[in-house]
């Protein structure tokens, strides 16, 4: 898939509570994930694929940071995120803020939310789609979710190697180790 019409601008906190912007992570191509922890089905499954997805490239899946964006910032803490994250899925970072910087992100990404009342409280409805930024944080791909692991990494692995991107702090064979 081509470059989405998106911003691609956020302003949030990570799960650690360190202030992140797309601009934090430049350098690296940036996989963002929009969900929410709370979520029973839609969310695990996305995150499950995408942990196959970064299986499947190897070594050059370390060029890649993985983000999983809340949607639902009212119950997703740094801590809940965090703690989520760090049992199902460690090497994607979580990211939080307020209701206004959320809402901000999501609309950026041209990501709809709603919140809908259910029995047992409430979920999010939102946009299942995966976004790949490049170093320079400017979008450069995305996925919707109807697309499989295998082909998602066919074309994430032939976009890396159409930049030339190599695994960080790996040493090409014509030159010193890359920066991680």
């Amino acid at each position: 898939m081509t470059a989405p019409p998106i911003r691609a601008t956020y302003s949030l906190v990570d799960h650690h509570g360190v202030g992140v912007t797309e601009a934090t992570y430049r350098g690296r191509w940036q996989l963002v994930r929009f969900g929410f922890t709370a979520c029973r089905v839609v969310c695990p499954r996305a995150l499950v694929l995408l942990d196959d997805v970064l299986d499947r490239l190897g070594a050059a899946a370390a060029a890649v940071v993985p983000l999983y964006v809340t949607v639902d910032p009212g119950r997703d803490t740094p801590d809940r995120l965090r703690s989520h994250l760090a049992a199902t899925h460690p090497r994607f970072t979580g990211l939080t803020g307020t209701e206004e910087q959320t809402g901000d992100a999501a609309a950026a990404f041209r990501v709809f939310t709603r919140r809908r009342d259910t029995p047992d409280g409430y979920d999010v409805q939102h946009t299942a789609m995966t976004y790949l930024l490049d170093p320079a944080a400017v979008p450069a791909r995305f996925w919707p979710d109807t697309r499989d692991a295998a082909s998602i990494a066919a074309d994430l692995a032939a976009v890396l190697t159409a930049a030339g991107t190599r695994p960080a702090g790996r040493t090409p064979p014509d030159g010193p180790t890359l920066p991680g």
